[in-house]
C-alpha cells in the first residue's frame, strides 16, 4: 500500500493518530496521493506503531507533532478521538504545519473558532476531512440538482443509519450527532445554503447519544430531515430529495468507498475503478408512478489530499472552507440545545 514519492513539489505530511480511523481512512488516501510524501506517524501507542511498521513499512513513527514537523513534516491529518482534535490541531498550527483536521471538527463551534483564528493569525492552511463530500450518490445528486433534474428543490431527506444495538458508542466520535451529524449538516449546508432554523431530538442509553433526528430551515425555504442512528432496524432511503417537477431517492446503501478501504483497497491499487458504483446501486429520479435510473458519478475521496497539497503549493482553494465548518458546527451546537430544551433553536 506505500508508495513513496521523489517528486521535488510533494508536500510532506503526516497523520496524527493510528485507529481506526487514521489506519483506514486516512493512510492509504495519503500513501495514494501522487503529491504528498507521507513522512509517518505521531503515536506513542506500542501497538499503534506495530501496526503502522506492518502497514506502511517505510513509514517513520514519531512521539510528538514537534517530533515530524522537526523531520520536515509540511502538514498534518489529525484522526484522533473527538475531544483531542482542538488541542491537536492548535498544537500543530503553533508548530507552522498545514492542518486537516477529522470531523467532528472540535466538539462545539466555540473551540472550532479557537482553532480558525489560530490559523489565521498564523498564516496555515486548515481544512476540514469532510469526505463525504466526495460520495458517489452526493455527486450525482448535486449534478442532477444543477442541471434542474428536479426542479425546485422542496425537502431534503439524508440519513446514516445502521443497525448495531450491541454497539458502545465510544468518545472517540463524540457521539452519533456529532460523527454523523457532521457529514449531514455539512451536506445539506452545501446543497441548500445557510440554515436559520433547527429543531432536533436525540436519544442514547448512556451520555453519547446513538440516534437523533434533525430538521434545518434554509433561508432558501428547502427543510432538510436529517438521521443518524446505530440503533435502526429498518433503514430508510439514504437520500429522498422532494422537487417540483421530481425527486430522487437512493436506497442500495452507503457510497462503496468506505467498504472499499475497510477491505484494504485504495486508489493507487484500482486507478480509475476507484469509486465507480455498479448499476444496481444507482439511484432513481420519480415522477408519480414512472421512474428512471440515475447513472451515478464516481466517488472521488481520493481527490481530497491531492487538493490540499496542491493549495500548500498555493495552487486553488483547500478543499473545505474553515468558514464552512463553522456554519456546520454552529448547527450542531444548535441541535443539542434544541434536543436539550424541545424547542426549535434560531440562528
Amino acid at each position: 500500500m506505500w508508495q513513496a514519492f521523489g517528486m521535488s513539489d510533494a508536500v510532506r505530511f503526516g497523520l496524527v493518530g493510528f485507529g481506526s480511523g487514521g489506519r483506514i481512512f486516512h493512510a492509504p488516501l495519503l500513501a495514494s496521493a501522487a503529491n504528498v510524501e507521507f513522512v509517518g506517524v505521531v503515536t506513542k501507542s506500542p501497538e499503534r506503531r506495530a501496526e503502522v511498521a506492518a502497514q506502511l513499512p517505510k513509514a517513520r513513527a514519531f512521539d510528538t507533532i514537534a517530533a515530524i514537523a522537526a523531520a520536515g513534516a509540511e502538514a498534518v491529518a489529525i484522526s484522533t478521538p473527538a475531544a483531542t482534535h482542538a488541542e491537536l490541531a492548535l498544537e500543530a498550527i503553533a508548530q507552522g504545519l498545514a492542518v486537516v483536521v477529522d470531523k467532528p471538527f472540535a466538539l462545539d463551534v466555540a473551540s472550532a473558532q479557537t482553532v480558525v483564528d489560530a490559523a489565521a493569525a498564523k498564516g496555515v492552511l486548515l481544512s476540514a476531512y469532510q469526505n463525504r463530500r466526495w460520495d458517489s450518490d452526493f455527486l450525482t445528486l448535486r449534478k442532477l440538482i444543477a442541471e434542474g433534474g428536479l426542479g425546485t428543490v422542496r425537502r431534503f431527506e439524508s440519513r446514516f443509519e445502521r443497525w448495531d444495538p450491541d454497539r458502545k458508542i465510544g468518545a472517540a466520535g463524540g457521539g452519533t450527532l456529532l460523527d454523523f451529524g457532521s457529514h449531514l449538516v455539512d451536506q445539506a449546508l452545501v446543497l441548500h445554503g445557510p440554515a436559520i432554523r433547527v429543531y432536533a431530538e436525540m436519544r442514547g442509553n448512556g451520555e453519547l447519544d446513538d440516534d437523533f433526528f434533525a430538521a434545518l430551515h434554509h433561508v432558501n425555504g428547502v427543510e432538510s430531515h436529517l438521521w443518524g442512528s446505530w440503533r435502526q432496524a429498518a433503514p430508510g432511503p439514504r437520500f429522498r430529495v422532494s422537487g417540483s417537477t421530481g425527486a430522487y431517492v437512493i436506497d442500495n446503501g452507503m457510497d462503496g468507498q468506505e467498504a472499499l478501504l475497510k477491505a484494504g483497497k485504495s486508489p493507487a491499487g484500482l486507478g480509475d475503478r476507484w469509486g465507480v458504483e455498479h448499476e444496481h446501486r444507482w439511484g432513481r429520479v420519480y415522477h408519480g408512478e414512472t421512474s428512471a435510473p440515475v447513472a451515478s458519478e464516481r466517488g472521488r475521496w481520493d481527490t481530497f489530499y491531492p487538493a490540499f497539497a496542491r493549495a500548500v503549493r498555493g495552487d486553488g482553494p483547500v478543499p473545505v472552507d474553515p468558514a464552512d465548518t463553522l456554519r456546520a458546527m454552529t448547527v450542531l451546537d444548535a441541535a443539542r440545545q434544541s434536543a436539550r430544551t424541545g424547542t426549535a433553536v434560531q440562528l
